[in-house]
């Protein structure tokens, strides 16, 4: 794989700038290699937002050299894959993290008995947050890391966690006085029996 160096080079009374031009490459998933350096793979997708941080430095009378960066030795390549990778994976686990308190939340929810529409509701909102989460990191993970995949077995388990809390609180809003929920599944931890 190709990779892109960008060298940012912004004068001192351009903190603003320089601040935005950090927010893109963070955005988009550039890791940094040294100070005012960082890296990219030389792709489509990274090349769109090289270019509007380009237009960012220079609103800041800076600039960005952007450089080619094949590297001249296995070590080269090796460690402009590596910055990249060890950001993607740390991204995964904060994100597998983030998958790990939804799905606490929804588990507390379905204990206490909260089967409102005003919580799935909520509840939906957390997951759209996680929905985009997962999008980006996926668009950006041009190494098809094993983390991606493990990634993506979590964000499902939390659409069908989501789901089955949904199918309770439809439940719930249809019950006669005195009935209890929980046939649609496990009360406790919000699972499907085997087979549904």
């Amino acid at each position: 794989m190709n990779w892109l160096l960008l060298v940012v080079r912004l004068n001192g009374e351009a903190s603003r700038d320089r601040v935005a031009v950090w927010r893109e490459f963070r955005k988009v998933g550039a890791a940094p290699v040294s100070h005012g350096v960082w890296t990219v793979p030389d792709t489509p997708f990274f090349a769109s937002a090289v270019e509007r941080a380009v237009k960012l430095a220079s609103r800041g009378s800076g600039d960005i050299l952007v450089l080619a960066a094949s590297g001249e030795s296995g070590r080269s390549q090796e460690a402009l894959r590596t910055a990249f990778e060890e950001l993607r994976v740390d991204e995964w686990a904060e994100f597998g993290a983030d998958c790990a308190k939804f799905e606490e939340e929804i588990a507390k929810e379905i204990r206490i008995g909260k089967f409102t529409l005003a919580e799935l509701e909520e509840e939906e909102q957390s997951l759209d947050r996680l929905r985009r989460w997962y999008r980006d990191l996926r668009s950006r993970d041009v190494l098809e890391l094993p983390q991606a995949g493990q990634g993506e077995e979590r964000f499902q388990g939390c659409v069908r966690l989501l789901e089955n809390y949904a199918d309770q609180v439809y439940e719930a809003l249809h019950l006669q006085p005195g009935e209890e929920t929980g046939s649609v599944g496990d009360l406790e931890t919000g699972v499907l029996p085997k087979g549904e």
